[in-house]
This record gives C-alpha cells, structure tokens and sequence, in this order.
C-alpha cells in the first residue's frame, strides 16, 4: 500500500486576533516540522482565521471536499480542536475516518490510529473540545449577566466616559463629559448641523484622535446614544446601569425630536448674512420677509428688507436694516428694567422657591406611584417575554418605551426632591430676558438682538416699513407699568400676600404672568 499523502491545516480563532497573531504561523512551523521528521508528504496546506464552534468554514469545508474526493488520505493538524469544537464538523471528520476516506490523522499533541480505540479516543477529543467552547461561552454569558445586574459597562467606555478598572465601571471624563452635555444642549436649540456640532465639539475638545471634527455618522451616534442616559446596551436590549448619565431624559428627547424634524431637511444655500430673515412676516400678505444687498448713487451698499411676495401681489415697500434695528432697539427698551430691579427679581423668586419646596410632598407621592406602576408592567412584560406569550419584537419595542418613561419620571421626581421647582427656571429665565432686552437695546450686535426677538417675540411683522412684535405678558406688563417703576413699588407688590401659588404662564410663548 502506497504511503498517504496529507493535508495540513491550521486553524485560528478570528475572536482572538490579537493574542494569537502568530498562532497560524506557529502551527504551520511546528506541523512541517513533523512533516519532515516522519517523512509525511504534505499535498496543499490549508489556513483560517476562524471559530471553529459553529459548522460553517469554508476552507475547513474545501479541504474535506477535496479529502472525500480522494485527492489526500490523511490530515496534519496540532489537535483535534484545530479541526473541529461542534459535534457536524466532528461527526464529518469521524465519518471520512469510518469510510476509510481518511486512513491517517496525525497530530503532535494527541495519538491518534485508525481502530476502534483511536475512533473512541478521538470522539472523546472532539467532545471535550465542544464541552470546553460551550462551557466558556456560558461563563462568559453568566459573568455579562452578573454584571449588568451590577449596572456596569461592559466594555471600552463611550466618548465622554473613561473606565474605571477599581470600580469595573465607568465614570465621566471631567472635560469631555461637560463638552457633550453642552453639545446636547446646543443641538437641542434646532440651530446646529451635524457639521457645525462637531467643530462645536471640537473648539472644546472633543475631536478623533487625529485632532479633527468628528463624522456625521459620528455625531448621530452621539446623539442617539442612550449610554449618556445611564443605559447599558447588550445585545438588542437595553438595561439600567450604575453609573452617571450625562444628559437629563428631557434633554434627550428634546434632542431626538429635533433630529426627527431634520430627517429631511431642507437644502438652503446661504450665501449673504442676513440676521433678521426667518423671523418676520408681511403684515399684509403674510409673506416672508427677505432681504438683499443694494447700492445707492454715491456707491455705498447697504441690506434692506422687503416683503418676499410669495403669496401674491403686494403693496408694501422695502424697510432699510438700519431703520429695523432702530425700531427694535427701542422696543427692547421698552420691555427692560435696569439691573436694581431685576436683582430683586431674582432674590424673590428664590423666596417662592422655598415655599415651593415645603408644599411639594403630594407631587412627590404621585410620582413614586407612577414609578411603581411602570415598574409592575416592566416585570410583568419580562414575565410574558419569558413565558412565550409575545415575541421579541414587541418585548424590546415595549420595554424600550417603558424604560424612557420610567427614566422621565426618575428625574421628574429628582428635580423635585432636590427643589427645582418647574416654575422657577422659566420665571427666572424670564428676568435674566428683560435684563438682556436693556443691554441690547444700546449694543451693535445684531444677530444678537435677532435670536432675542425670535426667543421673546411672538407674532413678528413688518407694516408701512414698521417693524412689530408681541411680547410676553410680564413683559407688556414691564412696558406699560416702567415710567413708575420703582424699588419700593416692587416691595409693596411683594408684601401684598403674593406667594409661590400665584406665580403662573401662559402659553407657548413662554409668556408668564404674575398675580391673579
């Protein structure tokens, strides 16, 4: 009988590319040199960077095509586990063993004849190999569940966290996480691009690690990660973690409602720098306002603005920046207060704050039950998924809605318990307003004064080159009352019997009013 010839082949795990960089060289080195000591004939040399716990290989499978087809008799391997570690490609190896396809197998870690006893012994060998890839993928399984049970991450930290090897956790990098916060709260404003988000980022450092802006896909990444929310993702599920969120669930959702809103946007070619376009409409057709440059006789340019007449016809004539930002200036005076007043502004709405406070144990109780009535149909929703009753489609879709809320209604119940009243930021925000109103009504910025009449205005139009716009009611109340404003008029309106309870807006305009 004629000597067989042979098949070499190595074999190494893709999951494990880094430690085993030299794994295929090192067999295919320690196999020839069998080869040569024993003088096998090797016929082709077979190499893969592949798990070997599923059936699937394809150079596994070329190689034992070729060997059932009679081009070698025998196989060349370090162990049994190089060949196979499931019980298809096993059975498929033992099989071309017992049709005497395979007449040698040789390996230099393990004996291997081709009776009765070297078939047991190399059944045993693939056995023990699927028992060892099954016993370590379910340690694995079992350390990840034990692990997001603790609330920890499992693996390199996102942008803006750093991990923790003490904790076996993550913690927000001190500058990256306050540059992504404020990110967040750029994007949410509606006024950013995934382009102009990431050179944000980048002037406060967050950047590749070439120094550059971040990609567009990178930023939507970003800002769709629920990791900055405290969640943990395995798999396709979500899952509470212990760590710190950097972004409120409030913040977040307002951020993914902008996003669907840009989803397709308009293309719009900026080419001049108009401040006050996008804010004001014609009185009389309720058109847009435009703008555009134009030069007089004497050759000077200049920006005027002028009904767009996209819905017809139109009387009205053209309004000269200058003459706008006049008008507009002496609106904002009109709405403002000087600082001595907004000071004490400021100082009583932090006395209805701690009134606030004392009264807010009822809300408080609301929402701990709310909390334990999404918790209930959280378990209860884990329950039916585990007994079969509903697919995993609707399992992840609910519980990814039931998380959101539980997350809203967690730091509803935050703000309240740490004093942040839903009234105070507004009301305080509206004073800070009317105080900004004084110092731009005597400053040259005028895309400034445009973002302020677009936060502030409502109902902006320009008739008769006659630029209007509606305030806030404090504010009209500011207007109309400041020729006898006075400090000690503000402490008598504040001694009158005036609570927290008294304090309430109007509208989505951001319009508030004070009193009865």
């Amino acid at each position: 009988m004629s000597k067989p010839k042979y098949f070499l082949y190595a074999r190494k795990s893709s999951e494990d590319e880094e430690r085993q960089v030299m794994s295929n060289e090192a067999q295919l080195f320690e196999l020839k040199e069998l080869a040569r000591k024993e003088n096998l004939e090797i016929l082709a040399e077979f190499q893969e960077s592949k798990s070997a716990k599923t059936p699937g290989r394809d150079v596994f499978n070329e190689m034992m095509t070729r060997l059932e087809a009679g081009e070698a008799q025998g196989i060349l391997a370090w162990h049994p586990d190089r060949l196979a570690r499931n019980s298809i490609d096993g059975g498929r190896v033992i099989h071309a063993v017992d049709t005497k396809r395979v007449v040698s197998l040789r390996f230099p870690t393990f004996w291997f004849e081709p009776t009765l006893q070297g078939l047991f012994m190399l059944q045993v060998a693939f056995g023990q190999s699927k028992y060892y890839s099954d016993n370590l993928s379910e340690n694995i399984r079992r350390g990840v569940r034990q692990k997001l049970r603790r609330g920890e991450w499992l693996n390199l930290a996102p942008l803006g966290y750093v991990n923790n090897p003490r904790l076996r956790n993550i913690e927000p990098d001190e500058v990256k996480a306050r540059a992504i916060r404020k990110g967040f709260e750029e994007y949410s404003t509606g006024n950013h691009t995934y382009v102009s988000l990431a050179q944000f980022l980048a002037d406060l450092g967050v950047t590749t690690r070439k120094g550059k802006p971040l990609a567009k896909v990178s930023i939507k990444k970003l800002l769709t990660n629920r990791a900055y929310l405290g969640f943990i993702k395995y798999g396709d599920e979500w899952f509470d973690g212990n760590f710190e969120p950097l972004v409120t669930p409030q913040l977040f959702e307002d951020v993914q409602k902008v996003l669907q809103s840009k989803e397709r946007p308009r293309k719009r070619k900026i080419k001049h720098d108009f401040p006050f376009t996008g804010i004001f409409r014609c009185a009389e057709c309720d058109s847009m306002i435009s703008a555009q440059w134009t030069t007089n006789r004497h050759g000077t340019k200049y920006r005027y603005y002028r009904c767009s007449k996209k819905r017809g016809r139109c009387s009205q004539s053209y309004l000269q920046e200058k003459d706008l930002v006049q008008q507009l200036k002496a609106r904002l005076q009109t709405i403002s207060l000087p600082d001595r007043y907004t000071t004490w502004m400021l100082e009583q709405v932090e006395e209805w704050k701690q009134e606030e406070q004392a009264e807010y144990g009822s809300e408080l109780q609301n929402l701990s039950a709310k909390i334990k009535t999404n918790e209930e149909r959280m378990d209860k929703l884990v329950s039916a998924y585990l007994d079969g009753d509903i697919p995993k489609g609707n399992y992840l879709k609910q519980k990814d809605k039931l998380m959101r809320s539980l997350a809203v209604l967690e730091q509803q119940k935050k703000d309240f318990a740490s004093g942040r009243n839903q009234w105070v930021e507004p009301l305080r925000e509206w004073i800070l307003d009317i105080q900004q109103a004084a110092f731009l009504s005597s400053a040259d910025n005028f895309s400034e004064i445009a973002r302020f009449v677009k936060k502030v205005g409502t109902n902006p139009m320009v008739r008769d080159k006659t630029a209007r716009f509606v305030a806030p009611i404090p504010s009209r109340f500011v207007a109309k009352q400041r020729r006898i404003f006075s400090l000690p008029a503000l402490q008598a309106v504040a001694s009158s019997a005036l609570s927290a309870r008294e304090v309430s807006f109007c509208g989505p305009s951001r319009a508030r009013t004070v009193g009865g």
